[in-house]
């Protein structure tokens, strides 16, 4: 028999306890789960584990032609898929070594900064809440709808838009664009700082945020950690000023900084950057090239069906100045507008009034989507860092001069901020792991692409 216990060993007796945090947790996403190791309300350790929404993007990417690819990069980052869609496009683009036009960069600029507001507004938005703050997220869910609008009216759809093309974009910006943007950037401004009024001077909030989760500037570096949660602790990097990309080196912008490398901080951080991101887009709006919309001295626009029955008995004088109301499902990029496409035929799809106008250009485009065809870029490799809503965004491919990739790789910005998460928390209470996990803003698609 064994020895009998001592009935006093009980009681002073320290255990800890096991608490998954996650994946059932609403603020887990359904996708993370935390182990947590606990003394009473301390967390003392923890492990976070991922995989639960692994979609094999890379491979997918390798299986098909590189256009394919486009749709599968809406789905990385889900919140901001605009930023995804022309950090691959322009990875691709440096494989054959081309640049888009003027028009194409301007316009890449202002809808990778619309993207970057929506995302920072959802994530503030869902922050706020999940510590009570349901107001806050009301408001930002309001402000972004002005802006899902903006992107719907430019691209067709709110999220999975696959709005770049290698070598250009889908569409131009349709007419009436410029009004309605400038519009929602002036009702987005006031509510920031509505936003501001009601979080900045919060006792509860503040509370809640100051001095927790905090990492220091060596430690954000060690861990390969990017974006507004690095510059949080005071590291001025962003992708934008370090290494520029389509204009940004022609647009004067600041990159806010933090000091203190806690929740807070990457608040202030992702709010401001809000703010700056408007003034790059209302640069770049008056900066971009004017294309002039080309309509008969009438300024009369007609029917497709009655501009092919007039083509059809000879009257085609001056038809090629009027503009044509297409059938939404042949709509293109708007050829009345600059074009937004690279010169070189075998990078760019032609314009869809090519494809089904001309023989040339339905030639050009079987050429590059049909199998044993396609884009070919050159045998090398390239990679090409954006600035992500979360960080550095990089897209590393490799051609073997077939018509799909022979490698493709991504570099995830908060991958590296998810493994940080252990030395956030560890320290912390129970309580500080949903604000600190908030300040993260994993999104699942990119963390287990």
């Amino acid at each position: 028999m064994g020895k009998p216990l001592d009935p006093n060993a009980r009681a002073s007796e320290t255990r800890s306890m096991l608490l998954n945090v996650g994946p059932q947790h609403p603020a887990m996403h359904g996708i993370v789960r935390i182990i947590t190791e606990l003394d009473g309300e301390t967390v003392i350790n923890a492990e976070v584990e991922i995989g639960y929404l692994h979609r094999a993007f890379e491979k997918m990417c390798e299986q098909g032609p590189y256009n394919n690819a486009i749709p599968y990069t809406d789905r990385l980052n889900y919140v901001s898929p605009l930023i995804n869609n022309i950090g691959y496009c322009l990875a691709v683009e440096r494989l054959f070594d081309i640049q888009t036009t003027e028009r194409c960069q301007y316009i890449r600029v202002i809808m990778s900064e619309i993207s970057r507001i929506t995302d920072h507004l959802t994530c503030i938005g869902a922050s706020a809440m999940e510590l009570g703050a349901f107001t806050v997220f009301l408001y930002m869910i309001k402000a972004r709808e002005f802006l899902y609008e903006l992107i719907e009216n430019v691209t067709g759809a709110r999220l999975t838009i696959s709005y770049a093309r290698i070598g250009g974009l889908k569409s131009d910006l349709p007419e009436g664009f410029e009004p309605k943007l400038l519009a929602a950037i002036v009702e987005t401004r006031k509510i920031l700082k509505e936003v501001e009024g009601l979080l900045n001077t919060n006792r509860i909030f503040i509370d809640r945020v100051k001095d927790v989760g905090v990492i220091s500037k060596e430690d954000a570096l060690a861990y390969g950690i990017t974006g507004p949660f690095l510059r949080s602790t005071g590291v001025d990097y962003d992708v934008r000023k370090v290494h520029p990309y389509l204009v940004y080196d022609r647009l004067d912008f600041d990159v806010p900084v933090g000091e203190h490398g806690d929740n807070l901080d990457r608040y202030y951080v992702r709010m401001e950057e809000m703010f700056q991101s408007m003034l790059i887009i209302e640069q770049c709006l008056k900066q971009m090239p004017k294309g002039s919309v080309m309509v008969d001295t009438a300024g009369k626009v007609i029917p497709a069906a009655m501009m092919v029955d007039e083509a059809k008995i000879g009257h085609t004088r001056g038809l090629k100045d009027v503009k044509v109301e297409a059938d939404p499902t042949l709509e293109g990029t708007g050829k009345t507008f600059r074009s937004v496409y690279a010169t070189e035929k075998n990078v760019a799809l032609p314009a869809k009034e090519d494809t089904y106008g001309n023989i040339e250009g339905l030639m050009n485009h079987f050429k590059l989507v049909m199998h044993g065809h396609g884009v070919r870029p050159p045998k090398g490799e390239a990679y090409f860092p954006v600035e992500g809503a979360n960080g550095e965004l990089g897209f590393y491919v490799i051609s073997d001069n077939s018509d799909r990739p022979y490698r493709v790789r991504v570099r995830p910005p908060c991958f590296p901020i998810v493994a940080a998460l252990p030395k956030l928390i560890i320290g912390e209470g129970v309580a500080d792991i949903v604000p600190t996990f908030g300040s993260v803003n994993m999104i699942g698609g990119e963390l287990d692409h």
